[in-house]
Formats: structure tokens, sequence, C-alpha cells
């Protein structure tokens, strides 16, 4: 100990003479710079074309026994590399293949087991730590600040639970930082606007073996990391609530030898933003396995219609004849899955018996006969308590994958059982849907079957809440959803404009058109794609089925087309099979958008286009489906109601 404070002291002093140096980065098209500058503490700064999007901000790892990296340091000459690969998605959301390229700086001190790794990309920036300490340690804390030019808004989650309880589920709302204060906090993703109108999205993403980031508005137009330490006891409130009664000294309990989660700046138009893919290139690698029993699709789910279902012979509810009629209705409609949600089984807690009037057994037969696999909701608690054997069970069932549910936490443990989740579940070729859950932070990369996170106010809650309107929609693209796969649940049948929508229980509606509800399919990224509403209702609406039915939820290619956060997006995405989909939302504004169509290459090819109808703003239910002829490069009207939305697909004739 005394050695290592000596040479702490020694790196003060060498700091202190030597004065601050700066080194710098540019991004391989040079427009992207990051610049670094050593001393007594460590700082970076972000600029694009010459535009600040950050000015120098403090970065350090506080290491328990250790000192601090990044304060009073001197770096040895810079290691830097240049990298232009392209990476493959086992279970593309965006693009089956993403082009990496990128130039790296990795500083090493002069005196220390450490380093941090700086990226630059054409649209991005990136950094991480790197320690090489022994067999363990403890962080104590880690200083992350983001000094971003005044006057910049940002999209803010406006959280309070001191001990970051929370299903990471914000009604977003656009406020300056500089106004913000600190008696908030936000989870990731935090996505900011300079006063020059650049937009800039702050992730993490290799997050593995540590907790979470949040960002609480400091000084000015600073915001500054806090992050949740280890809890190490709690008591439960009930089945799935805690309350921490012990927290550790530290924010991990580490591998001494580890590279720690990416700090992440997606920089660029809004535009730009729906297609960037840092998050996921960033990500820990895919590990390796067979992965060729993935499938992703699309659920018929039965908790947001409240399991009514009408115009049959048998009584609703949790029942075999109930969810053989959820069965029938994927295989009509070439649906992957069923889901049976919070209910099925003997107890909350015992999660390994379904309830007397549900014959698993025979259900999963029938699915498999169908060729409908069921996916089974799950609570976390019995999960952490028992996960091998519960998973032991499920497979011997049958199953094809799980929900997990009301994980709340943030910390460092929280963190490793979704690695667990994702790794066992693996072993058993199950597939995952984290629910109640923080957002993706590159897991989806590194365990493909982890395929959809929740993290998101989704359309749950049209049950109880008018939040989620087409203002809410227009902000998820560009916030939540830059951090991956969002299990937003869209779908729904009944359509209401503003001023007729009411939230209910037993019988919910979604704010904005019919057409607005297709083109959420096609705007909003999630390889496991919810419908929300009761099979009796898409009877009732077969064209609306038929044509939700066919969009795939993996995508080859995407291609942005126009973009303005809060208002509208145009957005076009390739098929595994040739296809292309385009899809426009707006808000609660009617407007019209003109579609080049030069995305589809050459020759000629079949649209068929579900619109909004002539009287969509008074009668949200309105649409019209028409099937017409385009020749690549022709410009399409894309004319959207109030809460509107318009989608196409295009097939190559």
């Amino acid at each position: 100990m005394r050695k290592l404070i000596t040479i702490i002291a020694l790196c003060a002093l060498a700091a202190l003479s030597l004065g601050a140096r700066e080194y710098a980065v540019v991004s391989p098209d040079d427009s992207l710079c990051i610049r670094v500058r050593d001393g007594r503490q460590l700082m970076w700064s972000v600029t694009k074309n010459g535009e600040t999007v950050m000015e120098y901000s403090a970065i350090s790892l506080d290491l328990k026994d250790m000192g601090v990296a990044g304060v009073y340091c001197k770096f040895k000459q810079p290691e830097r590399v240049y990298r232009n690969d392209v990476l493959t998605a086992t279970v593309p959301t965006k693009n089956r293949e993403i082009r990496d390229c990128y130039n790296q700086m990795t500083l090493k001190p002069i005196i220390g087991d450490w380093a941090v790794a700086f990226r630059a990309y054409d649209n991005g920036a990136a950094y991480r730590f790197l320690t090489w300490l022994g067999d363990e340690l403890e962080v104590k804390d880690e200083v992350s600040e983001w000094n971003l030019p005044s006057g910049t808004k940002a999209y803010w989650a406006n959280e309070k639970n001191p001990d970051y309880i929370t299903h990471a589920e914000a009604f977003f709302k656009e406020r300056v930082i500089d106004e913000i204060g600190t008696d908030t906090y936000a989870f990731l993703p935090v996505s900011v606007k300079t006063p020059s109108g650049l937009r800039a999205v702050i992730t993490e993403t290799a997050l593995l073996d540590y907790p979470n980031m949040m960002l609480r508005a400091g000084n000015g137009g600073t915001l500054k990391a806090e992050f949740p330490h280890v809890i190490d006891e709690y008591e439960m409130r009930n089945d799935r609530d805690v309350t921490v009664t012990k927290l550790a000294d530290c924010i991990a309990r580490t591998a001494g030898v580890r590279a720690y989660p990416w700090r992440v700046l997606c920089v660029g138009s809004d535009k730009e933003i729906l297609e960037n893919t840092l998050a996921w290139q960033l990500a820990a690698p895919e590990r390796p396995g067979d992965w060729s029993w993935l499938k992703p699709g699309k659920i018929s789910w039965e908790w947001w219609s409240g399991i009514n279902v009408f115009g049959v012979d048998f009584k609703a509810g949790v029942n075999t004849d109930t969810y053989k009629y959820f069965i029938d209705f994927a295989a009509k409609f070439g649906l992957e899955y069923i889901l049976l949600d919070e209910g099925w089984s003997a107890s909350t807690l015992n999660i390994v018996e379904a309830q007397p009037d549900l014959d698993l057994k025979e259900l999963i037969a029938y699915g498999k006969s169908k060729g409908v696999g069921v996916v089974l909701w799950t609570l976390w608690t019995p999960m952490l308590a028992d996960l091998e054997h519960i998973l032991d069970v499920y497979a011997m069932w049958g199953v094809a994958g799980i929900k997990v549910d009301f994980m709340q936490m943030q910390d460092q443990n929280m963190v490793n059982f979704y690695e667990r989740v994702a790794k066992e579940c693996a072993r058993r070729h199950l597939l995952v849907d984290y629910h109640g859950a923080y957002k993706p932070a590159g897991l989806q990369r590194t365990y493909p079957n982890a395929m959809t996170f929740e993290g998101v106010h989704g359309m749950e809650h049209d049950k109880d809440s008018a939040d989620i309107s087409p203002d809410h929609d227009m902000v998820l693209p560009f916030t939540r959803m830059v951090a991956g796969p969002m299990d937003y649940t869209p779908g729904a049948v009944n359509n209401a404009t503003k001023d007729d929508y009411s939230p209910l229980w037993y019988h919910p509606m979604s704010q904005g058109t019919r057409s607005h509800q297709v083109a959420l399919f096609v705007t909003y990224e999630s390889p496991l794609m919810m419908l929300c509403d009761t099979p009796s209702k898409y009877y009732q609406a077969p064209e609306f089925a038929k044509y939700l039915a066919k969009i795939p939820t993996v995508w080859e290619k995407t291609v942005a087309h126009e973009a303005v956060a809060g208002e509208y997006l145009l957005i076009s995405r390739k098929t595994a099979d040739g296809r292309w989909y385009s899809a426009g939302l707006t808000n609660w504004d009617g407007r019209e958008l003109t579609l080049d169509t030069s995305f589809l290459g050459e020759g000629e090819w079949t649209a068929t286009i579900h619109r909004d109808g002539i009287n969509a703003d008074t009668w949200a239910e309105d649409y019209k489906i028409e099937t017409l002829t385009v020749e690549a490069g022709d410009e399409l009207p894309v004319k959207m109601a109030k809460g509107g939305g318009w989608v196409a697909e295009f097939v190559k004739k």
C-alpha cells in the first residue's frame, strides 16, 4: 500500500511539473474530432464539422486502495489503430451488414496499469477505461461528465428514486439543461439538441458486470454521471418490489483485468440518428455457439386486451381453449408465437405449474402442430432464486422463450442477472424478452437470443394514461430506440383522435390513426414484435391483420429519408426476401411528405400502400389500402392525417 501511494504521488508530481498535454483523434472522414487533455484531470471534448458538441469534460475511475485513474496523469505515446470492417448481425434490427470504420487512440499512463481508449467514428465518439490490476478490484466511483454548450436541450426522464429503482419508462419532456436543476436524474439514453440544431445521444454499451450509468444536471449545461452502488441486501415488499436495506461502499466488485463499458456519444442530424448503430457496433461480440435456432417474429399477446375474446363457444380466461384460440389466430396469419402473460402460472412465485384450467403440455403440443411457439411470462424473483431448474422445466415442456419482468434495479448485481438469464436461456434455445427492464446496452449483440427490451413508456399504458400519443411516438425513435430494440407492443384495432380517446382498462384503444399503428411496425425496431389486440378484433379487421402479419421484424438494410424529432419521420427498410417497406409517421400535426424511391435501385415495383383515409382526421380508424405500379426513382406523395401514418410495401415485378 505504501508503495502504491508513493507511485501515485510521483505521478502527481510528474503531471504538475510537465503541464497538461493535448492529444487528438479524428474520424475517418475528418468530420468528427476528439481532443483529450491530461494533467491534473483527464478530460475529453468532441467537435463535429468544427462545431462544439461537447466541451472539455472530466472522466476518471476511482479504484479502492489503488488510486484514481484519470487524475494527475501523463501518458506515453498514443497507440493508434484504424479499422474498416464489416460486421454481420445475427439478428439485424437495422442492417444485416454494418460498416465498422473508426480511428482509435489508446492512452496509457507513464506509470500505472490502466488505459483509456477513444474511438472516433464519422457519426459519433466513444471512450472506455481498461485495467490490468490483478484478480479483483472494487470501483468506488466513476466520473463521466458531459459538458454541453449552453442552451442545449435534452429529452429528460425526470427520475427521482434515490436507489435508482425504476422501470425506465419515461414520458420524455424536452428541457433546457441549464434549467433542469439537480432534483431529478435521467437514465440512458439521453438525447440532446445543441443550439445550432445538431442531435447527440448519450448512451452506453458493452455493459457487463457493471452498473447502469445515470445522468444528473449540474452547473450550466453539464450532465454528471451517477452509478447505483452494489445492493448487498434488500427486503421484499411483495412478490416483485424491493426496499434496499444495505449498499456496498462501491459501484462494482469486478475483475482487475478487464475492459469497462463504452461511453457513447452518437452525433448527427435527426435523420442520421435513425441510422446510427454505434450501440450495437461497440457491444461485446457475439458469444461463440450455434445460433441457427433463433427465430425472430411476431407474437399474439393477450394481456393488453384483458384476455377478452368474443364470438366463441367457451368462457374466455386463463384456460386451454382460450389460448388455443390465440394459437389458431397466429397460425392463420403466420405469426410465430403467442405469449402467456402474468396469470398463467399457479402463482407469480410458482412458475413451474400452470393454473388448473390450463393444460400447458397439450397447448404447447397444439402450438407445435400449427407452427406456433409458446412464450411464458416469468417474474424475476423466482428466476433469481432457481433459474437453471425453472429453465430446465421450460425446455422439457418445449417452451420457445420467456418474458422476464419487473427487475427495476440498475446495479451491478442486476446487470449480471440479465447476462445470466441470456446465457442460460441460450443453452436451452430459449428467446428472452426483458420487461420491466432498463434499456438495451449491448446484450442483444453478445447474446442474440436477448431479442427485445421494454425500458419504454409503451402501449400497455394506453389502458390507463393519455401519455401514449402520436407526440410521444415521435420522440422515442430519437431517444430510447437509439440504444436498441424496443418492446412497444403496437397493433391496436380501436383507434381514436385526440378528442375521442379515453383510457379503458378492458376495452383499450390507441391514439392516432389505424395507419399510424401499421407504421409503428416498420419504424420501431424489435425482433420480437407484439400484436397487442385480441384475435376477435383482428378477425373483424382482416385487411389490417393481414397487412401487419406480412411485415417482418428484422431488416437487411435501413435508409432514413427525412426526420425531425418530436414531429415526423420517413424511413425505408429492406427485407431478407428483397422487398422494401417505407413508412411515414407524424405527431398530432397532419402533413404531406414526398418519398423518393431511388433506394429501390431499378425496375418496376408493385407498391401496396396502407394510408390514412380521407376522414381519418375525425374518424381515426378510416384507412385505405391501394396498389399501384412504381418505377424506381419515382416520387410518391406521403400524406398523413393528424396523428397519422403511411406504409408502402414494394415488391419487384
